[in-house]
């Protein structure tokens, strides 16, 4: 067996955040994930189902600079039950978050909303259907 055929599943995931204060607030008051710790105020994570995601900001170990305002690096898409989709989208819009994508049933079985983060990350909620 070679090592990396080892590989499972992705235990997390690093947001390196522009404004990390607008981005600890929407993941945390917007998505509603729950605070899994702060290890500083540059590095916080959140639980989502049984994965970590994490946001910190540029520098440190990683000192790119970040990519310019407006350019697309990131797609996150969370899985939910198929009438949860419509519910998610309404409680978005109820908290001022434009969809960039309305709920769309596609052909290939999703059922799908799209809408952003504060640095521009693009998010999907979606349905197997």
């Amino acid at each position: 067996m070679q090592a990396l055929s080892q590989i499972r599943q992705i235990d997390y995931t690093v947001i390196f955040a522009r404004d990390m204060p607008a981005m600890r607030h929407f993941y945390e008051t917007i998505m509603e994930f729950p605070l899994l710790r702060t290890l500083s105020d540059r590095w916080i994570e959140f639980r989502v189902g049984a994965t970590t995601l994490a946001l910190t900001t540029h520098g440190g170990r990683f000192d790119d600079p970040p990519p310019p305002q407006g350019a697309l690096s990131l797609q996150l898409a969370f899985r939910v039950p198929p009438p949860a989709v419509a519910e998610c989208a309404a409680t978005l819009e109820a908290k001022g978050i434009k969809l960039v994508s309305p709920l769309t049933d596609h052909p290939f079985g999703h059922r799908t909303i799209f809408f952003r983060d504060p640095d521009g990350n693009v998010l999907e909620i979606y349905a197997e259907i």
